[in-house]
């Protein structure tokens, strides 16, 4: 058929059948027409269509003929990663109305042409064989486009993730902050207690966690030499900014949050009750991928390097003391403190997701760790338990508090506020709104006031402190009313044996 275009079988088939055939029956039994089969045997030698070049024919003038080599090709030499759609706006920018948008595919073509003839070289990726039991890589990976909450408020945080690069048997932590070196040691320690062993090697990018970027000579910091040294790993890194030389476990990024996203979108929800529901869903999702991996996993975890006797340490230690206003600052991240410790310094033993504070060699203050807020290098993280019995008496000092924000423990609180310094005097919203925070601290109730707190914000009511403490104060128990009778002594001697039982007693033995 005209326009149908002759391929490499057909050829072969026409010249088997021609051996003993005439060339209308050889033509015909290869399916082409007898015309086609007069030209390949007017050839010196039978040319197969794919051995012969495609000729093309310009159906219009190049519109980029005067322009190419004057204009574009400087430009791309000056900048081979300029894309054509740059070009084109430069091209339309120097000439009005010549160059319309729906030149662009054809612009397109030119740039990707000259890329392939003249363009430099580009970079080739090397696929790598990995060994049982050679290597394990570790990084952290954003969690945010996935919008899990925790009791209703957004949950930032970021996963910890190592691959054994062999089998693909991967280990997730949920970290809430930065890359920090205790993240770092913390999951790097439990995903090799987990797997049983170590690998030789342990790779990661350029955390600063691990490496002193700033240096001149980009080595291992002392903390993260003295962990690899723990675990007789080797330490590697690969160049900064090629994270495709990190590729075993990069590439499990995305295979592993399509997989929770997969799992969130079957759960119907993101929101989770608790961070530790949130993490054994992570948990979950993991196990079920290296379930898939099990069979490769029992081949290289007979490779992977025995474990030493104990971990090493997870925490780096730091001092800090204690304001006059309760509080303490540890990695930017502002704390508050019981207002007994105010005045001393605490040795403070910072952890991935906590703090442990020390005084003369006993814990005296348990915290969990802060994270800056967004675009700021600072944080809070404030329990206003510490601060109910100062505010009591004085109360006023509430309104003008620099981290006054912060002391709400939920947003129905800090609405509540608003309403109040709204509508009352700043006495008497200070006294209300610090009579509030003491019940919810003493009494236990924070969760069900913030509810009954809301219920009033929705029918505009303000609330009544003292109904409020008589509905949620503790009940006192009623203790029965129980009456001792005291029986007189003589009633006791009918518990003693009479005389004459006693003599029969002594006959018988």
């Amino acid at each position: 058929m005209p326009g149908t275009v002759i391929t490499d079988h057909q050829v072969r088939l026409y010249m088997k059948h021609r051996k003993d055939k005439t060339q209308e029956l050889a033509a015909a039994k290869a399916g082409i027409s007898e015309r086609s089969a007069r030209r390949i045997e007017s050839g010196a030698t039978v040319t197969l269509p794919s051995q012969t070049p495609r000729r093309y024919w310009r159906a219009r003038a190049d519109p980029f003929e005067d322009v190419w080599e004057s204009e574009v090709v400087p430009l791309l030499k000056s900048a081979p990663k300029l894309m054509a759609v740059t070009l084109l706006r430069k091209l339309q920018d120097d000439h009005p109305e010549r160059f319309p948008d729906g030149m662009l595919r054809t612009l397109q073509r030119h740039v990707r042409q000259w890329r392939a003839l003249k363009g430099p070289d580009r970079q080739v990726f090397f696929p790598q064989d990995h060994a049982p039991g050679q290597q394990g890589l570790s990084d952290f990976t954003a969690m945010g486009k996935l919008c899990v909450t925790i009791a209703g408020a957004s949950f930032a945080h970021i996963l910890y993730h190592f691959v054994l690069a062999f089998s693909r048997w991967e280990y997730v932590e949920v970290v809430e902050g930065g890359e920090s070196f205790e993240a770092l040691s913390k999951g790097l320690q439990n995903a090799l207690w987990q797997a049983g062993g170590a690998p030789q090697e342990h790779r990661t990018d350029s955390l600063s966690a691990a490496f002193k970027n700033l240096a001149e000579e980009q080595d291992f910091t002392v903390r993260y030499t003295a962990l690899l040294d723990h675990y007789g790993l080797g330490g590697t890194r690969n160049n900064r900014g090629v994270s495709h030389e990190n590729g075993s476990v990069e590439s499990s990024h995305r295979y592993l949050k399509e997989a929770i996203e997969q799992a969130l979108l079957l759960r119907g929800h993101r929101d989770f009750d608790d961070r530790a529901g949130y993490e054994s869903f992570v948990r979950e999702v993991v196990m079920r991928r290296n379930r898939r991996n099990a069979a490769a996993f029992v081949i290289e975890r007979a490779q992977l390097k025995d474990l030493p006797v104990r971990r090493t340490t997870d925490f780096v230690e730091e001092q800090a003391m204690v304001t006059r206003s309760g509080t303490f600052t540890v990695r930017a991240i502002l704390y508050s403190a019981p207002s007994r410790l105010i005045g001393h310094l605490l040795k403070v033993r910072l952890y991935s997701d906590r703090l442990d504070c020390y005084l003369s060699g006993t814990v005296v203050l348990t915290l969990a760790r802060g994270t800056r807020a967004a675009h700021s290098t600072r944080g809070r993280q404030l329990d206003y338990r510490h601060f109910i019995a100062s505010l009591k008496s004085k109360p006023q000092a509430f309104k003008g508090l620099v981290f006054r924000d912060e002391l709400f423990p939920r947003e129905a609180y800090r609405r509540t506020w608003e309403q109040l310094e709204l509508k009352l005097t700043q006495r008497q919203a200070c006294q209300a709104i610090v009579a509030l925070l003491e019940m919810a601290a003493r009494d236990g109730v924070e969760a069900v006031l913030a509810q009954r707190l809301d219920a009033l914000l929705a029918a505009g009511v303000l609330p009544d402190v003292k109904r409020l403490r008589e509905e949620f104060m503790p009940r006192e128990a009623e203790v029965p009313l129980v009456t001792v009778e005291i029986p007189p002594a003589s009633r006791y001697d009918a518990l003693l044996p009479s005389a004459q039982a006693v003599e029969l007693a002594e006959v018988t033995a």
